[in-house]
């Protein structure tokens, strides 16, 4: 076997490497981009219920519910709650976004990797239909 086959051979090898890397970072993208949406969901409502609580009087009853139970709640804690959620999920939101973004470059790197790993082999198969 020439040296040239086995070149060719190892360079299809880290091109099949590569794009399973690729499909791997793909995956995680889309993963996130499904809890972001599910987080970004969670936020609307959150801060839907707070707007209804700022509605409310200082004397009115408010519930939550505990499984299967509606359990009377304070209304300065259900807002401090609501609160506190809406800054969590802000935060998740926001570190999903760094996530996102490191992911995409990552992409575009690994990208760029395959398209030189592509051209290799194609200059070494020109160069070989030459010989």
């Amino acid at each position: 076997m020439s040296s040239s086959s086995i070149a060719l051979r190892e360079l299809q090898r880290d091109l099949e490497n590569k794009a399973n890397d690729l499909s791997k970072l793909q995956k995680d993208i889309a993963k996130n981009h499904q809890v972001r949406k599910k987080y970004t969901i969670q936020l609307g409502e959150n801060e839907l219920v707070l707007k209804e609580l700022d509605l409310l009087k200082e004397d009115a009853n408010v519930y939550k519910l505990i499984g299967p139970v509606l359990v009377k709640q304070d209304l300065a804690e259900a807002n401090a709650n609501v609160r506190k959620r809406i800054e969590y999920i802000s935060a998740e939101l926001k570190r999903l976004d760094g996530s996102l973004q490191d992911l995409e470059e990552k992409q575009h790197s690994k990208r760029e990797a395959i398209l030189k790993v592509q051209q290799r082999i194609q200059s070494h198969q020109a160069g070989k239909a030459k010989a």
